[in-house]
């Protein structure tokens, strides 16, 4: 009986791991560029990109996990108490990394970087 129990736990436990949302996080990234990696939502969460620009200007944005009711919201970014610095547009989406463009992994920053290491060995050896 305890089998059969620890069973029906351990295939709960599995369905229940298995419903965390995965997403993108950036904590801040400008223009283009913003340097992922992923995260696991808590439960109530979603996955969200915000797009904001500083000084009308500069594109500012960010990804990651947000509460459902901070979802599809604008929020102002302050200095101090009352200086708005820049307003950001936060949107959410609910499947598994739904949050991906625009943006650069770690891995495809790493693989730009080998590249450009390669490349100038070759070109120092060749000369």
């Amino acid at each position: 009986m305890n089998r059969i129990v620890l069973g029906v736990l351990a295939v709960g436990l599995f369905f229940a791991a298995a419903q965390a949302l995965q997403c993108y996080k950036c904590d801040l990234g400008f223009w283009n560029l913003c340097i992922t990696s992923t995260m696991t939502c808590a439960s109530g969460e979603q996955c969200f990109s915000g797009v904001g620009k500083a000084a009308q200007v500069i594109d500012i944005k960010t990804k990651g996990c947000l509460s459902v009711a901070q979802c599809n919201q604008v929020s102002n970014v302050t200095f101090g108490s009352s200086s708005v610095i820049y307003s950001m547009n936060k949107t959410c989406c609910n499947t598994d990394l739904c949050n991906a463009a625009p943006g650069q992994t770690r891995a495809a920053l790493l693989s730009l970087t080998l590249a450009t290491l390669t490349g100038v060995l070759v070109t120092g050896t060749l000369l």
